[in-house]
């Protein structure tokens, strides 16, 4: 049985602060003449409603927070149902995920084998800091990019062997590198009780906006030379329009943390990255859609 706490443990609609990356794979390669909705509509499904919440609750379960995590301010306690669930999910989307390719299933599979090292004891990458910050940068955002873009045109592991693909994938990562901090700065109490050195609690919480800022610097600037040369300069532009309310929210909320850092809390961390996502779904959504 299926109990409450492993539903709420699933926080599937937590998806949607990872839904950028896969949105800008498909504004990028939907209009291809080899671009299949199928293929696109069923990838999101397998990522999105299978793969991301199973990752969620196999790493709840092994963590056993008891203060605010991602999506969740109040967790409750975790069951063992939770554990066999997560399983079942990924089983489900691993299942799914064969009918776009065996290629895609592979990407799965270790997506899910991947994002399960952060947490399970046998290797707990959430021990170290800049593994786990670049492991969680390059599977959520490059990797993610390109399995994305694999599934939307019907692609195998060739697809990783084409230069044109690097850049809009090390741009996604760079994404992930400076938004992914802003996750755990709420947690630097749990996290050093537990035995975690997440990269936030590394750099500490004024740190954590300098290096965020710092990322999304250098990736407005990595989008600035790719769209001059693959899209227009217009584009370039309409990105930053779509993102000023994230510049605006991430500014006012550094400045309440100069004031205190006990503004760094989950409530802020949480409204930025719904802001930061819903931008970004809505930029590369029209993007997609011919924008």
């Amino acid at each position: 049985m299926v109990t409450v706490s492993t539903i709420k443990h699933l926080r599937i609609p937590f998806s949607i602060f990872l839904m950028p990356i896969f949105l800008f794979a498909v504004a990028n390669n939907i209009h291809s003449s080899d671009a299949s909705i199928y293929n696109t509509i069923i990838a999101f499904v397998v990522l999105h409603i299978f793969v991301y919440p199973a990752s969620n609750g196999y790493n709840s379960y092994f963590d056993k927070d008891e203060g605010s995590i991602g999506g969740l301010k109040h967790p409750p306690k975790v069951t063992r149902d939770l554990y066999w669930t997560a399983l079942i999910f990924d089983v489900l989307g691993i299942g799914l995920a064969l009918f776009i390719s065996w290629e895609f299933t592979v990407m799965v599979f270790l997506y899910g084998m991947v994002s399960k090292a952060y947490s399970h004891p046998m290797v707990r990458l959430k021990k170290y800091p800049f593994i786990s910050w670049w492991t969680v940068g390059l599977f959520q955002g490059g990797f993610t990019y390109l399995m994305s873009s694999s599934a939307a045109l019907g692609r195998g592991f060739d697809i990783w062997l084409l230069p044109e693909w690097y850049i809009p994938a090390a741009l996604a990562t760079i994404l992930l590198l400076g938004s992914y901090p802003m996750t755990q700065i709420y947690q630097h109490e749990e996290d050093a009780e537990r035995g975690d050195r997440t990269i936030s609690l590394v750099v500490g919480i004024k740190g954590t906006f300098y290096l965020t800022a710092t990322f999304f610097t250098f990736g407005m600037l990595g989008f600035f030379g790719y769209y001059s040369q693959t899209r227009t300069l217009a584009d370039v532009f309409y990105l930053l329009a779509f993102l000023s309310p994230v510049f605006l929210y991430f500014s006012y909320w550094f400045w309440q943390v100069l004031q205190s850092e006990t503004n760094a809390n989950f409530d802020h961390a949480m409204r930025f990255n719904a802001i930061s996502s819903i931008c970004l779904i809505i930029y590369f959504g029209w993007l997609a859609i011919g924008g």
